[in-house]
């Protein structure tokens, strides 16, 4: 049959458009349904200042920032203050006080039994789902992991290694009593209590090498969040991390936080080899990013107070300024995502749940929880893609067991849109022209002002009935504590090992 020439040549020219298209732009037809897998690394506490390459002159972090090199860069992105909230807003799709995490204890850190995590869905979408390291999302045995839709679960328990609240949330017993409780672990390993060996960063990375090897080996598609406690307080570190710092004159405090980082940034580079080796980036997405805005902003050198770096912002943690949400956010999918490229377009934590039930090809649920997030899948296929401008909100929590929420509706809280950070009612900053918000704008915008007080007191008035934990009875019992008694009565707790073709 003789083509028309007219079709032909539009052919051609769609053909030669395609063509000419950046990486990015032409892999948009097959990231729908595209089933890579996902890691997902997150540590804890650790800041924008945190890294080398973003500007800290005294860190050492080589392997993420070869990573960073190699990465697509969410230069914009934003999680919760505080780590239980920013866990249950990537594990829900939604703002964490909408699955009634309002704290990081007083049992307001369980995350709502109402709502359907991302991990529930990739598992039934034919994906295994592992998490390797801190949890913090309720202790009893409905609120873990297992629970939720991961079926490889390797935790230690309450919000960190050793820590002990009242109600449940309560770590094993043996990692509350040792002095240097970042070794040598008792962990939960799905359903059994192990004893681990060694410091705590390694062996959570061991355990998910040998679990991403076992479902490489097998081509089962996978969801691997690793979550090191590392490097939240207290300050331990292995002593070869250590000691650099200490001869160099700094406090223990500082010796231990840094040492703890530059571990993080072995283990890392270990899990690069790793995928190198096995020839896995093809058909892998590796994310890096932090729960929260940079703690340890401060130590002593010589014995004289002096302030580390900080990126450049004036807050950190637990703060509603850009400093406390403003995280690093590296993505790396070899062959599809740009290399070196930055995204400048609001985005959040509340994403990664449509995110990546679109890259699985997986069906959100009939019925579920409403998500607040979006797909970032057109940034992901063109970093120049349009990005509707969006409103985010931030909160603290953390009012007092008992009190009414709306005494705090305007403590430590914020509205970020592309341009504008409105905090605590009352300061706007206009963070395009003002990233590190030295200059207070709201006389001189007094419309933004009131745009922004009407989003949130909406935001505010639909959020309140989901805060399910306020008036909730604490626990008699720390069920963790109580799961390890049961083990070690009746069959002991065995040592684990990790696997070793895998390191």
């Amino acid at each position: 049959m003789k083509i028309p020439t007219l079709i032909l040549l539009s052919s051609i020219c769609a053909l030669l458009a395609a063509c000419s298209k950046p990486a990015t732009e032409q892999a948009s037809e097959s990231l729908l349904g595209s089933r890579p897998n996902i890691i997902l690394v997150m540590t804890d506490d650790q800041g924008m200042g945190d890294l080398s390459v973003l500007g800290n002159p005294i860190l050492k972090t080589p392997n993420l920032d070869r990573f960073y090199g190699l990465s697509t860069r969410f230069t914009e992105f934003h999680v919760s203050p505080t780590c239980a909230p920013t866990r249950s807003a990537i594990m829900s799709g939604r703002h964490e006080f909408r699955n009634g995490v309002t704290h990081t204890i007083k049992e307001r850190e369980r995350m709502a039994l109402s709502t359907t995590t991302i991990a529930e869905v990739l598992r039934d979408a034919g994906y295994e789902t592992g998490i390797f390291g801190k949890w913090h999302l309720g202790d009893e045995d409905k609120y873990q992991p297992y629970s939720r839709g991961f079926t490889e679960t390797f935790i230690h328990g309450a919000g960190g290694i050793g820590q002990s609240y009242e109600g449940s949330c309560a770590d094993f017993p043996p990692n509350q009593e040792k002095e240097g409780r970042y070794f040598d672990n008792v962990i939960l390993h799905n359903d059994t209590l192990v004893q681990t060996r060694g410091f705590c960063t390694d062996v959570f990375f061991q355990s998910a090498l040998g679990w991403i090897k076992k479902n490489h080996d097998s081509k089962t598609p996978y969801f691997a969040y690793i979550t090191p406690n590392a490097p939240h307080g207290p300050m331990i570190a292995p002593e070869k991390y250590r000691q650099r710092w200490i001869d160099l004159g700094y406090d223990a405090n500082t010796a231990g936080r840094y040492g703890m980082v530059e571990n993080i940034d072995y283990n890392f580079g270990l899990l690069m080899d790793k995928l190198d080796a096995w020839n896995a980036w093809d058909n892998t997405l590796v994310i890096f990013m932090t729960d929260n805005g940079q703690a340890g902003r401060s130590g002593k050198l010589n014995g004289n107070p002096v302030t580390h770096w900080t990126a450049g912002f004036k807050t950190g943690k637990g703060s509603p300024f850009e400093g406390g949400t403003h995280v690093p956010a590296f993505w790396r999918w070899k062959g599809v995502l740009g290399e070196g490229v930055d995204i400048n377009s609001l985005t959040a934590h509340i994403d990664f749940f449509k995110t990546f039930t679109e890259l699985a090809g997986a069906t959100i649920p009939e019925g579920i929880q409403a998500i607040d997030g979006r797909s970032m899948l057109p940034l992901l296929e063109n970093p120049d893609a349009d990005w509707e401008d969006r409103h985010l909100f931030v909160h603290k929590g953390r009012w007092e067991k008992g009190e009414d929420p709306n005494g705090s509706k305007f403590k430590d809280c914020a509205v970020r849109t592309q341009r504008w950070r409105f905090v605590n009612n009352q300061e706007l900053y206009d963070i395009v022209a003002d990233p590190y918000e030295k200059i207070d704008v709201s006389a001189e915008h007094p419309e933004v002002v009131a745009e922004l007080r009407e989003v949130y007191d909406t935001w505010w008035k639909e959020t309140l009935p989901f805060m399910v934990n306020e008036d909730a009875d604490y626990s008699p019992t720390h069920p963790q504590v109580v799961r390890y008694e049961k083990q070690l009565k009746e069959k002991g707790i065995p040592d684990w090992k990790p696997v070793s073709d895998a390191l």
